[in-house]
């Protein structure tokens, strides 16, 4: 009864650390927020898109350029050799000096405003990649968190096994106790050495995840404070709402809507082919010794007009081009739809995720205190002899899966938040901001 009795208050004592753990490292040295500013200025994904939207935004002055006074100049310079009744070896040489100024060129006006689509496509891309850049630091960080905790907990059942193990040793030597709680708690250690080793190896992927985003090594992580944690369901509170939302502000969406612009506009430039061009030309010539007749002489000549320029056949080349140019545009307009319809059930997925998240928080918090109090009642009842030390062993089992089920519950109901104000073009810094202020303040 005297190794029974310590049995109990050892196992209660690892009871208490479990029932009341926190999850948390002493002290940090990154919370999300810094993370997130990190990732900003070092994430490789975000500056290739960076960079991918500086190259489509120069589409608009090219495309205006292309409106804009062309001016050339050339020069030559030619030995002649002329025979008649005579003959002469001479130099000729011109230079010109020509400005064209486009008045009327249909595919060139449609360029130009397929430009301004193109440049909002660039922006929308862009303001996507930010959305997934916070999204991605999210995750990474909770994963994080999430491996830490389950390091964190296996820690503790090692322990508390330990303390078991000791106690049922003690308790078969002093003649109280039986073999097979020696051996079942023998096996549930050796279980729980191979559980830490795959625990330590996650906390270390989990970490290379957030150095990858960071471009630096990680030290710790502030963990989430649940009591900070808000159970708050999405407002607007339909589902249709936020779907509508999305529909009308996700970067996904405006970027789509701008290539389909961008696809119609292509079709105008390719119509554009049928019909004539017209041109200002200002034209200055300077020649000398080209005439052969007169080799001697020079001219400068001077002129200004306009050019006209009408297509009549091109071998079938326009069309070929206007039929693929709206195949393009079909394209673009079924992937925009499509779209979409993926985007709705995707916040759908994510609204629900808050919603339903806030309820298997619940749930899982009544389980943790139903299992905490039966882990209580096994080591009392082993105390009284009606219980072995496997059912202790069973219990805190579950208390483990409990506690790890609940940290999962909250982090997958926060990262649902996250991906939710993503979906619809929420404000970044805000939402990776709320979320910084429910984990723990520095020490």
């Amino acid at each position: 009864m005297m190794a029974a009795a310590k049995l109990m208050k050892s196992a209660l004592r690892v009871a208490l650390v479990l029932s009341s753990l926190t999850l948390a490292a002493p002290a940090w040295s990154l919370d999300l927020l810094q993370v997130y500013q990190l990732a900003l200025e070092q994430d490789s994904t975000l500056r290739a898109a960076r960079a991918t939207a500086d190259a489509m935004r120069e589409q608009l002055p090219q495309a205006q350029a292309q409106l804009r006074p062309n001016v050339a100049f050339s020069a030559g310079r030619t030995h002649n050799d002329l025979t008649s009744t005579q003959s002469q070896s001479y130099f000729s040489n011109n230079q010109s000096l020509i400005l064209r100024q486009p008045l009327y060129r249909k595919p060139l006006f449609a360029a130009l405003e397929q430009a301004g689509h193109a440049v909002d496509d660039a922006d929308a891309v862009l303001e996507r990649e930010l959305q997934n850049l916070g999204v991605r630091v999210a995750g990474a960080y909770l994963e994080a968190l999430l491996a830490q905790d389950q390091a964190t907990l296996v820690q503790a059942q090692k322990a508390s096994i330990t303390i078991q193990l000791d106690a049922a040793r003690k308790a078969l030597a002093a003649g109280s106790g039986i073999r097979t709680d020696i051996d079942e708690a023998q096996a549930r250690l050796d279980w729980v050495l191979a559980q830490e080793l795959e625990a330590a190896q996650q906390v270390q992927l989990s970490r290379r995840q957030i150095e990858v985003l960071v471009n630096q090594p990680v030290a710790e992580l502030a963990p989430l404070d649940a009591a900070k944690l808000p159970l708050l369901a999405p407002l607007p509170a339909k589902v249709q709402d936020w779907i509508e939302l999305a529909s009308n502000s996700s970067p996904e969406i405006l970027a789509l809507q701008a290539r389909l612009e961008v696809a119609r506009l292509e079709v105008n430039k390719a119509q554009g082919a049928y019909y004539p061009t017209l041109d200002a030309v200002v034209q200055i010539t300077r020649s000398a010794n080209e005439n052969v007749t007169t080799p001697s002489s020079s001219y400068n000549n001077k002129s200004i007009g306009l050019q006209l320029n009408v297509p009549l056949y091109a071998g079938g080349y326009t069309n070929s081009v206007v039929r693929q140019a709206l195949a393009g545009q079909t394209r673009a307009r079924e992937l925009l739809e499509a779209t979409r319809r993926d985007l709705g059930v995707r916040v759908h997925r994510e609204f629900r995720g808050v919603t339903e998240g806030i309820l298997r928080i619940q749930a899982r918090e009544q389980a943790l205190r139903s299992v905490t109090q039966l882990v209580i009642s096994s080591q009392r009842s082993v105390a009284a002899g009606s219980r072995t030390v496997l059912d202790v062993l069973n219990a805190q089992d579950r208390q483990q899966q409990a506690l790890r089920d609940l940290a999962q519950a909250r982090y997958e109901y926060v990262l649902s938040r996250v991906r939710l104000q993503a979906l619809v073009g929420g404000d970044k810094l805000q939402s990776i901001g709320e979320v910084n202020g429910w984990l723990k303040s520095a020490q």
